[in-house]
């Protein structure tokens, strides 16, 4: 099959994001608050996240996308969720849902950013759903939870089982639909990440054309048949987490700005000092780790090593994260738990957004990075 931008191109662009986030973020504190009492961005946040680049990132330059590189997005993703990690989280999905999409055949392509690369597709990444091969396609039926950003998505990329042979486990596609073939139901209850809108979406007895499906299996491998954009063609177990813990970095930097304005001017404890002061080390530290991350995506550095140590750094930064904001909020005092006051926003962020799959040891790191350090098992 014909790629739409030729060979393997592994130059990154600066597409400006990292400059137009700055708005975003300044924009997005100023409802941080109202989006997290509403459970839902509001819609002039959403329509600067959409203006700012972040949905048209990842997508191929054909269709007016950026083709751009993982370490500009993941500073624009840190710094919009140092003001608002709800909408960092919707930011961040948007730039990298595009990115699942372009394995989609070239027809798919043209199909949803045939009209603009501004296009936002929602994702639900676990498979939970059936389909059955039909003359033009698949049959698809099923019921996807935590499908962030579908409020406002315009289309839905769901993965599903289709019955393979009786004795062969089955095998998984993804399947992308207009956001009008789908029915949303708002299940998001979380008491973090509020307004990530991430409900459940619904499907039943969908025809889904041949040309929007295709292979998890090649998504996970990072083969493209139809894109050599150097985004496109990345192994999944590279990425390590990069598209959740980057809004969750952020929120922990927003949340040392937010305890640092409610101390400064009061009266200070050295218990006080000592918790702003190891807090930041750890704030620190993961935005070393995630940026590394980015750096060895694009470098390009997909050896098992590198691949499983990204997957080490994405779970030890949101370990770090976590505890830094515990931190926080004990060397705040009562103060910092108010509900008018944004650090305690931030420590439900960062929580809820924390205890995701993505940045689990068991589910992310702890197989991949020991086989590295202790070598296979035995």
């Amino acid at each position: 099959m014909q790629q739409e931008t030729g060979s393997l191109d592994t130059g990154i662009r600066d597409s400006g994001l990292a400059e137009a986030a700055e708005q975003v973020a300044a924009l997005a504190a100023r409802h941080a608050a109202e989006a997290d009492a509403t459970r839902r961005l509001d819609s002039e946040v959403v329509d600067a996240v959409r203006k700012a680049g972040f949905a048209r990132h990842f997508v191929a330059a054909v269709f007016g996308g950026a083709e751009g590189g993982f370490d500009e997005l993941t500073r624009a993703v840190v710094r919009v969720g140092a003001a608002c990690p709800a909408t960092a989280w919707c930011a961040s999905l948007s730039a990298f849902s595009a990115r699942f999409a372009s394995h989609l055949p070239a027809e798919g392509h043209r199909a949803i950013w045939g009209v603009s690369p501004d296009v936002v597709v929602a994702t639900a990444l676990m498979p939970a759903g059936r389909a059955a091969a039909v003359d033009g396609g698949w049959r698809l039926n099923g019921r996807w939870s935590y499908v962030s950003g579908i409020d406002f998505a315009d289309w839905a990329l769901v993965c599903a089982a289709v019955a393979g042979a009786p004795e062969g486990p089955p095998q998984l596609r993804f399947f992308a639909l207009p956001k009008g073939s789908c029915t949303v139901v708002e299940t998001w209850d979380s008491i973090g990440m509020r307004a990530t809108g991430s409900h459940t979406v619904v499907v039943e007895d969908q025809l889904v054309p041949g040309h929007l499906s295709f292979d998890r299996a090649d998504m996970l491998s990072g083969r493209n048949a139809t894109s050599g954009v150097s985004a496109h063609n990345v192994p999944f177990q590279a990425v390590g987490g990069l598209t959740f813990i980057a809004p969750v970095v952020g929120a922990a930097v927003g949340a040392l700005a937010a305890t640092a304005d409610a101390l400064r001017g009061r009266r200070r404890t050295q218990a006080a000092e000592l918790a702003v002061v190891r807090a930041s080390g750890r704030i620190d530290a993961a935005r070393h780790l995630v940026a590394d991350n980015a750096a060895v995506l694009d470098g390009r550095l997909f050896t098992p090593e590198h691949m499983a140590r990204n997957e080490r750094n994405a779970t030890f930064a949101a370990e770090a994260a976590t505890e830094a904001v515990g931190l926080l909020v004990r060397s705040a005092g009562t103060g910092g738990l108010g509900e008018s006051h944004a650090l305690q926003r931030f420590w439900r962020d960062i929580t809820s957004a924390a205890s995701h799959v993505a940045l689990q040891y068991d589910t992310a790191a702890r197989k991949n990075y020991s086989a590295v350090l202790l070598g296979p098992e035995s």
